[in-house]
């Protein structure tokens, strides 16, 4: 479940799980550690988390701690939203591209421990007639 904030019309943030005023920081800090942050303002309830996030963004881009390239902003800022879309599906795309190559690497193993199965079963066959030729030259042989 995401964690409430309420900003008001001074742009204090207020989480409502802790009840205390918060700062942009805290809350970059709570998504960098996986919690999902939902920003609503106070006197509207219209949900101002878009722009809250755009803020820390530049916020920390203002401090010099972004880990964002500038590469990535310029297209950022060319193509909107389609940049980010972009680079998801470049991320799928990737990601398609090791699972098959994963899986055609498997196709191989596969099929030699298929062939060493065979070989196995042929080794157990022959094991077996040499066993029924010795029965059958001990039965043969004088003495018995």
């Amino acid at each position: 479940m995401a964690r409430h904030i309420k900003r008001y019309e001074s742009r204090k943030l207020y989480d409502t799980e802790e009840s205390r005023y918060v700062s942009l920081d805290e809350v970059a800090a709570w998504i960098r550690a996986g919690e999902d942050v939902v920003v609503t303002d106070n006197g509207s309830s219209e949900d101002v988390t878009v722009q809250t996030l755009t803020q820390i963004i530049l916020d920390q881009g203002r401090k010099g701690s972004s880990r964002l390239s500038s590469d990535f902003l310029h297209d950022l800022v060319r193509r909107g939203e389609a940049a980010l879309s972009s680079g998801v599906e470049q991320v799928q795309s990737g990601m398609d591209r090791f699972v098959r190559a994963a899986f055609d690497r498997l196709g191989p193993v596969r099929e030699v421990r298929q062939e060493m199965s065979r070989l196995r079963a042929r080794l157990d066959e022959l094991e077996v007639s040499l066993a029924q030729l010795d029965t059958g030259r001990s039965a043969d042989s004088p003495g018995s």
